[in-house]
């Protein structure tokens, strides 16, 4: 029987797979075939292309390094920015295996926390219900979360609900900008009056910080953690002021 651990997952696998790969085919196509061909322009594109593998394959390797153990560094950083009581309503937004979800419930006593996804394999390794629940368990917290399948950018939870919404690399993977903005609404629209949001990104947190000031929060920026995180992450941490409820 195959032992159970606890395992987070590997961020874009894809990505880094393609990095690796297509760095390493450059690297040994300007090492070992280009220089054979006998012109002299070719020299310079071999440089290019040595140059450019060994960065992709360093790029793959900094993403492969941030998904094992810069991210855990990065959760603690973002839970930082609230101040636990225990008693409250925690919301993660794009849970994947659990990370940010666990360590929020990990502060809690009598409060609850509750993710939410769409499961898409694309954005982390082995990414299913199954394997978050599975590190829920293994982690002790089982009795203080729930784990829905729900899409931010249209949910079923209840308006102003929650005292704390985070939310780690996972944004960006709503591709249409309208969406993008009508999930920035729904996270204003779950928080109670008061609430934080914590968003973290490697793109469109400007645009983000737009978005929940336009609906009447204060958004701060926080970073960018340039040599801790890779790619290199901001936090924009959200505070609403005013209920903000679901239109009919």
């Amino acid at each position: 029987m195959q032992e159970e651990k606890i395992d987070y997952g590997v961020d874009a696998p894809k990505v880094i797979r393609n990095l690796l790969i297509i760095g390493a085919m450059l690297y040994l196509i300007g090492v070992f075939v280009i220089p054979k061909i006998p012109w002299a322009a070719f020299l310079f594109l071999a440089g290019v292309m040595v140059y450019t593998g060994i960065f992709m394959i360093i790029e793959g390797l900094l993403m492969f390094w941030y998904s094992k153990y810069g991210k855990l560094k990065h959760r603690d950083r973002m839970l930082r920015l609230f101040d636990f009581k225990g008693d409250e309503q925690v919301l993660d937004v794009g849970t994947g295996r659990g990370l940010l979800l666990i360590g929020a419930a990990k502060k809690l006593t009598t409060g609850k926390a509750t993710g939410i996804d769409i499961w898409n394999s694309a954005d982390l390794t082995d990414n299913h219900l199954e394997n978050a629940l599975l590190n829920v368990r293994l982690e002790g917290v089982r009795d203080r979360i729930e784990i829905l399948n729900e899409n931010i950018t249209d949910s079923s939870l209840k308006d102003n609900f929650f005292d704390l919404i985070v939310s780690n690399l996972c944004l960006h993977n709503i591709y249409d900008p309208a969406n993008r903005k009508a999930a920035c609404k729904e996270i204003v629209r779950l928080l109670k009056p008061g609430g934080t949001a914590i968003i973290s990104d490697f793109k469109h947190t400007a645009t983000y910080r737009a978005h929940f000031t336009f609906f009447g929060c204060k958004a701060e920026k926080i970073g960018t953690y340039i040599f801790s995180t890779f790619p290199a992450l901001t936090i924009i941490k959200v505070v609403k002021e005013t209920a903000l409820e679901r239109k009919p």
